[in-house]
């Protein structure tokens, strides 16, 4: 289920290519075929590439590496070279506020995608709006990055104008999973546990309000510190509530071994997660304990997407080491969105990037409408995709598979 990439593909550009000028290097020596120069535009990448969370940053980072190569073996902006910078944020909120210092301070880079965390995006968000450098998403998911901090009291006002994401938020895979348990899986009771950060708090809250508005009981709440390892108590307080369901919201690193020892402690039944979760790493952690668990994810599966079928393919044939996850096409759309808004500021422009083209490229990602890896690619005003599609997987047969897809139910 987890594929690998895109042709590895060196570009040139041909002679005669419109050459594009300001926020762009001119590179004249690297210029295998005899062109006359092309403007180098870097895409940023900020994503945790090595630690816990290091699988789904590197499916991210990958995924947007092959949109470059495709970018440039189309010579799809003419007179551009695509080139990625891609930076470790190790989950960090701080690591991450850093690095987007360091693409501000690349002239070259007119765009980014990224983060995974939304709290490592909260961090990224004012550094990038200052600079007028757009930031594209593949995986943040909190509401507030979008609609403001009260989103949830039906005020919403869009914080910074720069930032979009491909994934939709927690106000929809919250509730989305909610009506699945209580009316689809027929649960009626359910021990909601989070690790208390921006993703997995928001995340449970959605969740939990849902729940109880279609009639279902919270048998008890409960938070953790993902770093410990150790739930045998919150484990013994699932296994006495009388809960026939676990909502946890966080990521697998913890939620694995959640699960795990969840089942140990005698309660046998499902624990239930968002697109925190959803990843090969956590069907390893936990183990056989974890079969009949469940996941939310955004969209539709990938590899069932006419859409998808190239983009899986030539990430298979490309050879990646590791797999695009759950966020791999995302990201992919991420970084086109990006690329169609350099292209539409060129164009717009006789075939040159003007002085502004930050800005420019910022506001033309705000007009984007294209088909993609994960099917039709545009925002609405706050910066939000316009897909709002989710789907359920379960945990069998040693891997993850689909049983829902679908959006949220007014």
């Amino acid at each position: 289920m987890r594929h690998r990439s895109l042709l590895i593909l060196t570009a040139v550009l041909t002679t005669g290519a419109l050459t594009l000028t300001a926020c762009g290097s001119r590179d004249d020596s690297n210029n295998s075929s005899g062109d006359s120069g092309t403007t180098t535009v870097v895409i940023g990448l900020d994503a945790p590439l090595t630690g816990d969370l290091s699988a789904l940053g590197l499916g991210i980072k990958n995924s947007a590496d092959l949109a470059v190569k495709q970018a440039n073996e189309k010579k799809y902006v003419e007179g551009v070279t695509f080139k990625l910078q891609a930076l470790d944020d190790q989950a960090q909120p701080s690591s991450g506020q850093q690095n987007a210092s360091k693409l501000v301070a690349n002239k070259d880079v007119l765009g980014v995608v990224g983060p995974l965390n939304s709290s490592v995006g909260e961090s990224m968000q004012k550094v990038l709006a200052d600079a007028k450098l757009v930031q594209v998403s593949p995986a943040n998911t909190s509401p507030s990055l979008t609609q403001g901090q009260k989103w949830n009291e039906g005020t919403k006002e869009r914080p910074f104008a720069s930032y979009f994401r491909t994934a939709t938020t927690d106000a929809v895979q919250g509730p989305f999973a909610a009506q699945y348990l209580f009316n689809d899986a027929k649960k009626k009771k359910v021990f909601v546990i989070d690790d208390k950060k921006t993703y997995g708090a928001g995340l449970a809250g959605t969740f939990k309000a849902e729940f109880e508005k279609l009639g279902g009981t919270i048998a008890g709440t409960e938070h953790i510190d993902p770093e410990t390892k150790d739930f045998s108590s919150v484990a013994t307080k699932v296994k006495s509530s009388g809960a026939d369901v676990v909502y946890y919201g966080g990521e697998y690193p913890a939620a694995g071994p959640l699960s795990k020892q969840i089942k140990k402690a005698g309660a046998k039944i499902p624990v239930v997660g968002g697109d925190g979760i959803y990843s090969g790493e956590y069907i390893k952690l936990s183990g056989a304990e974890g079969v009949g668990d469940l996941a939310t994810s955004v969209g539709a599966p990938i590899d069932t997407l006419p859409s998808a079928k190239e983009f899986v393919a030539n990430y298979e044939k490309a050879g990646y080491k590791e797999p695009f996850e759950a966020y791999g096409g995302y990201s992919y759309d991420a970084a086109w969105s990006i690329i169609e808004a350099v292209k539409a500021v060129a164009d717009a422009n006789d075939g040159k990037l003007p002085s502004d083209a930050r800005a420019k490229v910022a506001e033309a990602v705000g007009k984007v409408d294209f088909e993609g890896v994960t099917g039709k690619v545009s925002f609405d005003e706050y910066g939000d995709t316009t897909n709002k599609q989710l789907t359920v997987y379960e945990y069998k047969d040693g891997d993850w598979v689909a049983v829902k897809s679908g959006e949220l139910t007014s």
